[in-house]
């Protein structure tokens, strides 16, 4: 296989690997609605229908990834939904182990820099949306 072949076939594991296990939360929530949420963000002087923009990090954005179309805004996305969650639900984990040695933030860090490198990187080939433009 050439170079190009498997800089294309990382960046769709990448998307694929990202994409569907983050989707997997917002289908949680789309069973389950966003009141945790937004009891968060009303516990923090914010309006709680700030919690409804779950649905577009954890349920579009992941969408975007996998199909592999508008990639590097649903990376983007991806991102600020994962600083909005640290923010509010594990903002006093940030700086903590886990009883098995690792960053108790494991999984959020995994999905906010898997975020970023999707969307420094793009797409690839093995999408619907192609190498070409810009948010691909």
């Amino acid at each position: 296989m050439s170079p190009a072949t498997l800089d294309d076939l990382g960046k769709l594991i990448l998307r694929l690997a990202i994409g569907i296990l983050i989707l997997l939360h917002g289908i949680a929530k789309v069973l389950h609605g966003v009141g945790p949420i937004e009891a968060m963000m009303a516990a923090r002087g914010l309006p709680a229908f700030l919690a409804w923009a779950a649905y577009i990090g954890e349920v579009v954005a992941p969408l975007l990834l996998i199909l592999g179309l508008y990639t590097r805004l649903g990376g983007l996305l991806i991102m600020v939904n994962m600083l909005v969650a640290i923010a509010l639900a594990h903002s006093g984990q940030l700086l903590q182990l886990g009883g098995s040695g690792g960053w108790r933030l494991e999984l959020q860090g995994l999905f906010l820099f898997g975020g970023l490198a999707v969307a420094m990187l793009g797409a690839g080939r093995y999408s619907i949306g192609g190498k070409g433009g810009s948010w691909n």
